[in-house]
């Protein structure tokens, strides 16, 4: 007979099929087994490349006008990707030749719009070719639904997400929301980030500001961030304000279809 003991299961194996945290990695004596680390070290290298990928915004100017809509590419006062990342408030504003386009416009055509909506690469380009068009796909409807009138689609390179203040302002737009890559995870190299303002005007801070995030396939889905979305910009309509004194209360459908509810609280019946 054998004296070895059979192994001993390992009672977190099961939870690993349920989320893409790094839990039950094992070990090799005071390291981590090496499939684990080559694990590790290729998420980081895709957050790295996710961050310096170039954001192709005249490719995805290009499929917009081909769904009949009308864009507008600029350009962050942050010349260039080495830029943007050590300066930060260069990110948040406009470069000179795209304000003045932005006012040109606006002289042109007019100003007053419901709502403006930006598009920028933020710290994952990635994210925003992935997830921008599926999801304007969803809010489109919506909007053409609600009567509101829509400013052209702005794409900002290395912009932030205060970007969308200023171009918000110069339009003369009610609201902004803008679409932009968050900063990426060892997980999700892809998260796209969507921040609404109520009254944009350059210099408001975050406080102003709703944010959804982690929008994507293995996240929320673009249906329920459409939903979340609109809730946000009904509510904002109609007691004239954003950020922190605007809750996110949306009623969902539960899973048992049996009508609104919302999912954070106890089921009442």
């Amino acid at each position: 007979m054998s004296d070895k003991s059979p192994a001993t299961p390992n009672p977190w194996q099961h939870l690993r099929q349920l989320t893409p945290a790094r839990i039950a990695l094992g070990r090799a004596g005071t390291s981590l087994p090496t499939a684990a680390q080559l694990d590790f070290q290729f998420a980081h290298a895709q957050a790295r490349d996710a961050v310096h990928l170039p954001f192709d915004h005249e490719g995805l100017c290009e499929e917009l006008q081909g769904r009949g809509l009308d864009t507008l590419l600029l350009h962050s006062a942050a010349a260039d990707r080495h830029t943007y990342l050590q300066r930060p408030d260069l990110g948040r504003r406009l470069d000179e030749e795209s304000a003045n386009a932005l006012d040109d416009y606006a002289k042109e055509n007019g100003r007053g719009y419901d709502l403006a909506i930006v598009i920028a690469d933020g710290l994952s380009s990635l994210a925003v070719r992935r997830h921008s068009l599926p999801f304007l796909e969803k809010l489109l409807e919506q909007i053409t639904e609600e009567g509101w009138k829509l400013a052209p689609i702005s794409l900002v390179q290395q912009g932030r997400v205060a970007v969308a203040d200023e171009v918000g302002e110069r339009l003369g737009a009610k609201m902004t929301v803008i679409l932009i890559g968050e900063r990426p995870g060892l997980s999700s190299p892809d998260s796209l980030g969507l921040y609404f303002t109520y009254a944009p005007r350059v210099g408001l801070n975050d406080a102003y500001r709703n944010c959804i995030s982690n929008v994507r396939l293995e996240g929320l889905s673009y249906g329920m961030a459409t939903f979340r979305l609109l809730y946000l910009m009904r509510e904002a309509c109609r007691r004239q304000l954003s950020g922190v004194d605007l809750k996110d209360e949306a009623e969902v459908p539960t899973l048992e279809d049996a009508g609104p509810g919302n999912f954070l609280l106890p089921d009442q019946r």
